[in-house]
């Protein structure tokens, strides 16, 4: 009398295992789906939590020793306000430091903003706009509550203005070039492009960020801040479009 409730039972379990087959594909589709927000929510969560610790290790003070140790070691013995290195290298820093600059960082956005318009893709012309208008306000306040000094005018090597702490530079190439590529990563279609922008962005972030040590115009702990603001702004942007795009999916 047991075996037909053995079969029985055999039987239910197959079933069940089948009807969770047929239902797989439809949560894996949804976990891909809902995996890019939450992974971009936890990575700005992560940045603000970095950026807080180096500021209050900037408040305190307990920056100082290793600043001092990082930026005299890329300066020239004797020679304080010379970097260390060929004259094609210092020439190669100011360059490329320049593509961290407000005035650069405008020209791009603009242009850029002109060709979405030219497409008519509003949206993405006005993101672009206000994440690196909201950017440039950010850092702005930040300096003006942190008042962080520069390191000595005898390290410069290019003419610096304002407070040091976080690094605008690093910052604000941060929020244009990781939206830049996060813009154009939506757009692509091979997974190729995809990667190759977010790693162009990346790349140039953190090529600008170096440029402002190597310098002497910024200390190390200014760019990791400069970098964490501006990441974690430009990732917020983005998991914000995410969200609105899901939520006109859900409405259609």
């Amino acid at each position: 009398m047991q075996e037909p409730s053995c079969c029985g039972s055999h039987s239910i379990a197959m079933l069940t295992l089948a009807a969770l087959r047929r239902r797989a594909p439809a949560w894996l589709s949804l976990a891909r789906r809902e995996i890019g927000p939450i992974a971009l929510v936890a990575l700005v969560g992560l940045c603000l939590l970095v950026f807080r610790h180096i500021a209050e290790e900037v408040g305190e003070g307990d920056t100082r020793a290793l600043d001092r140790t990082l930026i005299y070691a890329l300066r020239t013995p004797g020679n304080p306000g010379r970097p260390i290195g060929p004259d094609w290298l210092i020439v190669a820093a100011t360059d490329v430091t320049s593509l961290g600059s407000t005035t650069v960082l405008a020209i791009i956005v603009i242009l850029v903003c002109g060709l979405f318009l030219s497409f008519r893709r509003w949206r993405e012309a006005l993101m672009l706009l206000l994440a690196s208008g909201g950017g440039l306000l950010i850092i702005e306040l930040l300096k003006d509550l942190f008042r962080r000094d520069r390191p000595p005018l005898v390290l410069h090597a290019v003419k610096a203005i304002n407070a040091s702490f976080p690094s605008g530079h690093a910052a604000l190439s941060a929020t244009v070039y990781l939206t830049l590529g996060a813009l154009i990563a939506h757009f692509a279609e091979r997974r190729r492009v995809r990667v190759y922008a977010l790693a162009a962005a990346v790349v140039l972030s953190v090529t600008v960020g170096c440029s402002r040590v190597y310098l002497g115009v910024h200390w190390p702990t200014d760019v990791l801040g400069g970098w964490c603001v501006g990441a974690a702004w430009a990732l917020g942007w983005r998991a914000a479009a995410l969200g609105w795009r899901r939520f006109r999916e859900t409405q259609r």
